[in-house]
């Protein structure tokens, strides 16, 4: 009997140990599951507000006109601050102490900085191309071995679109440090051809032909005034420097319409234009 009553009292033991031990993982789970709730209702809740934020500064940002690179920039560093602080919320409702957080996120900030300087520097860029403004949104450029209009300024990175419409991301970092060629800043642009005519061509006949052709094109200033000269004497051709001015936007326009005119004014004038040749002596035996 006693052994019996010894077993009864140790089953007894055991059953209050696993309800105690049942209690604590159901309380663990109810304040747990309070903690997640909580955490998704702060991090649904945040989106929404982000995405409410962002929408009034990209709407405060263009009703005062503000440059379109800028308008993206700040929209993109707004909205990556807001989340990292969303971030930091939930993780603090869960149960994290922000301050080990913010610690641990230091830390790693440093060896992720290390890691990813070149971003670091890509973000420096960005800045200094907002600043230094070398270029906007919507200007034809030249940079880094790619030509296209910018399409985007973004934090890390520009978005240029080709003239046969590829899109290329290009680092800030390299493009604020690089060579930056702007077509569109300046509102006219200078147009040059190099016109070559065939040896024996009457230098006041070819003058007058490409001056009627400039006149008779209206997108051509008068103002910076055309250049017409004979620039140099080729083995096989006579060549003629012509440089006129235009708006920028007219620029491809003059350029290959001249190239046009200049074949057909030509071909009726009856100025021939060259091709290479090769005269051969025979020596008399």
């Amino acid at each position: 009997m006693f052994i019996a009553a010894l077993d009864s009292q140790l089953f007894n033991q055991g059953v209050d140990k696993a309800e105690q031990l049942l209690q604590r993982v159901i309380d663990w789970c109810t304040v747990a599951g309070g903690r997640i709730v909580a955490a998704l209702i702060i991090f649904l809740v945040g989106r929404l507000v982000i995405s409410i934020i962002n929408k009034i500064v990209a709407k405060l940002l263009s009703k005062r006109n503000v440059d379109a690179g800028v308008q993206s920039f700040t929209k993109s560093l707004v909205n990556i601050t807001l989340t990292i602080l969303l971030l930091i919320a939930v993780v603090g409702k869960l149960g994290v102490e922000t301050t080990s957080f913010a610690v641990l996120l230091a830390s790693a900030g440093v060896a992720v900085g290390l890691a990813l300087s070149g971003n670091l520097q890509n973000f420096a860029g960005g800045v200094l191309i907002l600043l230094l403004r070398p270029f906007k949104v919507g200007d034809f450029i030249e940079a880094q071995g790619v030509s296209g209009v910018v399409t985007d300024i973004l934090i890390f990175h520009t978005i240029i679109t080709t003239g046969d419409n590829r899109v290329i991301n290009v680092p800030n970092g390299a493009l604020s440090s690089g060579t930056i060629t702007n077509y569109s800043r300046e509102e006219l642009r200078r147009v040059d051809f190099t016109i070559s005519v065939e040896y024996g061509s009457d230098y006041a006949k070819v003058q007058k032909a490409i001056e009627g052709i400039i006149a008779a094109d209206s997108r051509i200033l008068e103002t910076p005034e055309p250049f017409i000269a004979l620039s140099t004497l080729n083995a096989s051709s006579v060549d003629f420097v012509v440089r006129v001015w235009g708006k920028n936007a007219d620029y491809w326009g003059i350029y290959f319409d001249t190239n046009r005119a200049v074949y057909e004014e030509f071909n009726k004038a009856g100025i021939g234009f060259p091709f290479p040749q090769l005269t051969v002596h025979q020596a008399k035996g």
